[in-house]
């Protein structure tokens, strides 16, 4: 499978680089394509501040943007998108394939002092589903928000599906590059699937502190081992995915048969 992450700032209403960068994802075979979170939109920060028709008309043309591009290049797309409805703003991230489009409501969400995303958004606060889960090409995706990422009952959710990879849009700062990778790469190895993060780039500055974005978007394996990953510049980062390492990891640490043995029937 081959798959790809987008790495770029807050693009707002412009198309551009979206269309060029997946011309070129497209060339080189790329089935799946990943964006970081607040790309397609505005920062939280920024969004707390605009108008409810601004954050609508935002999303209405990021929508037929990537369903045009799914569409012609035959990929699909997995986007975070700040949408509304019924003057209610959610959370979701978009899965925009090539005859469909559909939607995840993320189910967990931040609410520190300073950035309170389960405050300002509408999404339900019930108990945790099974996240979004699809497949192309007979190779299986989960679907999780990055902060979902730090929650074990998420992965509960997950555990019967067997995926083959989790693809995780993030939106870290504060330096937070260290943590991120171990975070990543334990759950990769203790649920021997491949875990795919686009975490954006840029800067939002607010009047007390400049919260900036790192990039170091990355491919962690189904051993734990970190393969490849971006630095803090714009950048489309092709990666390749084998659902027969996936198979032989899970022998080789054999960590699901020692659950299944004792889970009764």
């Amino acid at each position: 499978m081959r798959a790809a992450v987008l790495q770029l700032n807050a693009q707002g209403m412009s198309s551009t680089k979206l269309y060029n960068h997946i011309r070129v994802a497209s060339k080189n075979g790329v089935k799946v394509l990943l964006l970081g979170e607040y790309v397609l939109n505005p920062f939280f920060k920024e969004l707390q501040s605009m108008s409810l028709s601004m954050i609508k008309e935002q999303a209405s043309h990021q929508i037929k943007v990537l369903k045009e591009l799914s569409s012609t290049y035959n990929m699909t797309i997995i986007a975070p998108l700040i949408i509304v409805k019924k003057k209610e703003v959610y959370k979701t991230i978009a899965k925009f394939a090539p005859s469909s489009t559909s939607y995840y409501q993320q189910q967990i969400l931040i609410n520190y002092s300073h950035w309170n995303e389960e405050k300002f958004f509408a999404n339900e606060v019930s108990e945790i589903q099974t996240p979004m889960i699809f497949k192309v090409d007979g190779f299986k995706f989960g679907v999780l928000s990055g902060f979902e990422l730090h929650f074990d009952e998420i992965f509960t959710a997950l555990q019967e599906k067997k995926v083959d990879a989790i693809l995780v849009p993030s939106v870290a700062t504060f330096e937070s590059y260290e943590r991120w990778k171990a975070l990543v790469c334990t759950r990769a190895f203790t649920h021997n699937c491949y875990i795919l993060r686009a975490n954006r780039i840029g800067e939002y500055k607010d009047s007390e502190i400049s919260w900036q974005f790192y990039g170091d978007s990355f491919l962690a394996s189904p051993d734990g081992e970190l393969l490849t990953h971006l630095g803090n510049k714009e950048e489309l980062m092709i990666v390749d995915m084998s659902h027969t390492e996936v198979i032989q990891a899970r022998r080789t640490w054999g960590f699901s048969e020692a659950i299944n043995k004792r889970i009764k029937s």
